[in-house]
């Protein structure tokens, strides 16, 4: 199966088991960039098809909601808490340092596809502010150095 077969039967397959549920659109939004890790811009007219919208509707769900992507993420993504306790305790510093480092903005995935950079609005660390996760682990208490310390482990590991 091809990379653009792979694409098209995902968004199929979402499109099949959630097209009659109330309110479809973000559940096949999700399940879309659940099974590819975004929403394809080639998706976005059948999607639409399939719910009688526009393709200007579902395009402003996509580009309205911060979680949906439109672009493939990299291997592993950052996610940046902005909450008021992380942002008492230097998360814009942090902040700045990664996006320094990494040499993207929020939203963003690096040339070499291995880093993408999201911002979170809590991560539940509050007590071990700044925080940040990358993929499915959560660090505390994150300065520049400890940031660069995690990357270079992940990326001798890529």
């Amino acid at each position: 199966m091809t990379d653009l077969n792979g694409k098209q039967e995902a968004v199929r397959n979402a499109i099949a088991s959630l097209k009659d549920k109330p309110g479809a659109l973000l559940p096949i939004l999700h399940s879309v960039q659940d099974a590819l890790g975004y929403i394809p811009a080639d998706s976005i007219p059948e999607i639409a098809k399939a719910l009688n919208l526009s393709r200007a509707e579902v395009h402003g769900v996509v580009s309205f909601y911060h979680y949906f992507r439109d672009t493939p993420p990299g291997k592993h993504t950052v996610h940046v808490c902005r909450a008021e306790s992380c942002q008492a305790m230097g998360s814009k510093q942090l902040e700045s340092h990664i996006k320094s480092k990494l040499g993207i903005d929020f939203h963003e995935t690096t040339a070499d596809g291995k880093f993408s950079l999201e911002p979170v609005y809590c991560l539940g660390l509050c007590a071990r502010s700044p925080s940040m996760q990358i993929d499915d682990s959560v660090y505390g208490r994150v300065n520049g150095d400890r940031f660069d310390e995690i990357v270079n482990e992940l990326e001798t590991s890529l």
